[in-house]
Formats: structure tokens, C-alpha cells, sequence
């Protein structure tokens, strides 16, 4: 614990240990092919299991420590990068202070000469953005807009209801989940300054057979 206080690099180490341990076993095993003591491969399976769990469990609460850090307009800016990588051109990202209801102008070109014009909304809080705070954001939505809502802290139920039984305004609610799996899906297609931003590596492990 004196020498990992970090609790990721300590479990990274126990991790490591592990594999050097059993690394051991396999070389000092006198037949070299002999057989396990029975119950032992389904040890290590559930072992393996439990590693790739908390390792994902693990990334996961870094991604989400890491984007619930940064500063509002970072994430802003992470939110105009994304849109940007799908294919939209960005007219305009709200400066500090008042914004109007509308953080990011997305167009489809850079004239605006092509339908619709995508109005983003940037909440980087953890609270839920309640139905009241999702109808204040469409009352700023013309017939043409299309509107997207994106929040950490995710919706409530009443939200996500409203959102889906629209039929004038077009809306889309955009959770922390959400967000960071179109972040993967678009990876390669962000600028080298926007994967600074928020930077991931894909980890492979030898999922344990079923």
C-alpha cells in the first residue's frame, strides 16, 4: 500500500504479480502437460472473469472521473469536436457567460444553404436534467431545428418520455454513455487536438469461454 497508494496502479501490480505467479506454476509443473487438480480451470475462469470486470469497472470510473473534471467549456468543446468528426460543420460555440439556451450551432454545410440547423445544449452536471429543463431547451426550437441535449448527469424518466413522444420538435437526449460510445465510434475521425482532449486506448483481454 506504501509503495501503490494510487488504487489503479495497485491493482494493475496485484494484476501483474498474478500472472507472474501463475506463470510459475505452469513452468515448474514436473509433465509439463499434466492435468489440473479437478475444479481448478473453473477457478481460473471465474478469476479471469472477475479481472476483466473490475477492469472494466475500473476504466469505466476513469473516463467518467476524467469527464466529470474538466471544466464546462472543455467538455463543450469535447461535445463541438464530436459533431464536428460526424460530419457537421460548427457555425458557432457560445463564449462564457449567457448563451441563450444554445451552447453549439451545428450546420450541415458551411453555408447553412442545406436543412436543418442543430442546436446543442452542454450540461457537464451530474444532476438529471429534469422535463422542465428539457422544454425550456425545445421552446428555443423552430420547426426546421433539429435539437440535441446532452448531459452527464443524464435525464429523468419524465425527460426521456417527453423527448421520445415529441411530434413538432425534434429532440435528442445524450447521456454519458451515449456521448463516450459515439466518441469511440468516431475516434478516427477527430483531429489529433480534439483525441488529446479525451484520449483512449483499446485493451484486448482472452475473454474466459462460456
Amino acid at each position: 500500500m506504501a509503495t501503490y497508494p494510487d488504487p489503479g496502479k495497485f491493482y494493475r501490480e496485484a494484476v501483474r504479480l498474478y500472472k507472474d505467479w501463475k506463470d510459475n506454476q505452469i513452468i515448474d509443473d514436473p509433465s509439463g502437460t499434466g492435468p489440473l487438480p479437478d475444479g481448478e480451470e473453473d477457478d481460473d475462469a471465474k478469476i479471469v472473469g472477475i479481472t476483466l470486470e473490475q477492469a472494466e469497472e475500473q476504466a469505466w470510473a476513469e473516463v467518467e472521473q476524467h469527464l466529470h473534471g474538466i471544466n464546462p467549456y472543455e467538455f463543450q468543446a469535447l461535445v463541438g469536436e464530436l459533431i464536428k468528426a460526424m460530419g457537421y460543420h460548427i457555425a458557432w460555440i457560445a463564449p462564457p457567460g449567457k448563451d441563450g439556451g444554445v451552447d453549439i450551432l451545428a450546420l450541415k454545410d458551411p453555408f447553412g444553404t442545406q436543412a436543418p440547423r442543430i442546436k446543442i445544449q452542454v450540461k457537464r452536471q451530474k444532476q438529471t436534467v429534469a422535463v422542465d429543463g428539457l422544454r425550456s431547451f425545445m421552446a428555443i426550437l423552430s420547426d426546421e431545428d433539429v435539437g440535441i441535449f446532452v448531459s452527464l448527469g443524464g435525464f429523468t424518466k419524465d425527460a426521456q418520455l417527453e423527448a421520445r413522444t415529441q411530434e413538432k420538435r425534434r429532440v435528442t437526449l445524450i447521456d454519458l454513455d451515449k456521448f463516450f460510445e459515439l466518441w469511440i465510434e468516431y475516434y478516427s475521425k477527430l483531429s489529433e487536438p480534439a483525441r488529446q482532449r479525451l484520449p483512449i486506448k483499446p485493451v484486448y483481454f482472452l475473454a474466459p469461454k462460456d
